[in-house]
């Protein structure tokens, strides 16, 4: 398997770059038997929790974005996602650096393995994670027993599916004490895109409620980030006791641990009727991840089961990865036979096959 490629998307892939396919014939390294991403001779970056305060000090003055709209089925009714540009994203990186030289995952490849996974461009099964999460309606106190308080998505890259939940949480003033837990192989990709997409998501649902915010936003579509939004923002989230905590490095035991501390910590004004969702779209693309993905799943469901909370996962990922070997109907079987019940949530057959899965422990 090539060290690079890309998935081959029909149609807009929503952030669209020029293909570049595994040749079928490359032999795959030997994998790491616990973690992901595995390249012959190159150490994986350790689980390390990045400090949000130290992220938002080193954001731009500004960020140019834009809106997807996700349609929510025929529902009559549309999603509006913001995120960063890749195209300012670009810019940031290359007055940051002397030489001028894009970070990895800016250039023609979606994937450099054990270097770059995928993470600053947006992907099809993400949006297809948002339907199935609007159809769910997980802050709806009446049809709900428990009330969501983690959730946890792994290989967020630009989180569309917990940015759906944290507008929707913003948007039910009887949501309080939410954890979000953000991960990514790539510090860069938390402190380049996900970040910035909260900060641009919580910015447009206060606008019309506080004036700096109305100053801020440019007819460009560009957003200043000055040190007094930033300090809202800060509050704001505060006062609706909703927590950012972000991630980096491979999926391993280490990593599983410290995320399992986060979601596991007792939530202010909580009740004992939590529940943890976890988020995983295009994470199976590759046999190895889709090992190390089942593998860290299991391990934070069990967590979860420890304490007696209840816990699900929502996998989105296409049906074949042509090139690269990772497909959904494997992550299902593999996962059956860990123990797991998994039930299909959403498919799609036009285009590029997708699908979504919901994974829990009996």
């Amino acid at each position: 398997m090539s060290g690079q490629f890309s998935f081959s998307f029909s149609g807009e892939d929503i952030e669209g770059g020029e293909q570049n396919d595994a040749k079928p014939g490359d032999s795959p390294p030997t994998p790491s038997p616990s973690s992901a991403f595995p390249v012959a001779g190159k150490p994986l970056l350790p689980a390390t929790r990045q400090d949000i305060g130290l992220m938002l000090s080193k954001l731009p003055s500004k960020v140019a974005f834009g809106l997807l709209d996700v349609d929510l089925d025929g529902h009559a009714q549309i999603v509006q996602l913001p995120r960063r540009e890749l195209w300012d994203v670009r810019v940031q990186i290359m007055a940051e650096e002397d030489e001028g030289e894009t970070e990895p995952g800016l250039g023609n490849h979606d994937v450099k393995t054990g270097v770059y996974e995928g993470g600053f461009k947006s992907w099809e099964s993400s949006v297809d994670l948002v339907k199935v999460l609007a159809s769910a309606q997980p802050f709806d106190s009446q049809t709900k027993t428990k009330r969501l308080s983690n959730v946890v998505e792994l290989g967020c890259g630009t989180a569309l599916p917990s940015l759906a939940l944290f507008q929707w949480a913003m948007e039910n003033s009887t949501v309080d004490s939410l954890t979000f837990i953000l991960a990514d192989y790539n510090p860069s990709v938390l402190q380049l895109v996900t970040l910035p997409n909260f900060i641009l998501a919580w910015a447009i649902h206060h606008r019309g409620k506080l004036p700096l915010l109305e100053e801020a936003f440019s007819a460009d579509g560009e957003l200043d980030l000055t040190p007094e939004i930033l300090a809202a923002f800060q509050e704001s989230l505060a006062n609706r006791k909703i927590s950012l905590q972000f991630f980096s490095g491979a999926w391993s035991p280490e990593f599983v641990s410290m995320v399992a501390d986060f979601s596991r910590r007792p939530l202010v004004g909580g009740s004992s009727e939590q529940a943890t969702i976890i988020l995983g779209a295009e994470t199976i693309y590759s046999p190895f991840a889709l090992s190390s993905f089942l593998q860290t799943i299991l391990s934070l469901l069990q967590h979860e089961k420890a304490r007696g909370q209840e816990a699900e996962v929502l996998v989105g990922a296409k049906k074949l990865y042509f090139g690269v070997g990772g497909s959904l109907d494997d992550f299902v079987v593999q996962a059956r036979e860990r123990g797991a019940t998994v039930e299909q949530l959403r498919e799609e057959v036009e285009g590029v096959r997708r699908g979504v899965v919901r994974c829990s422990l009996p």
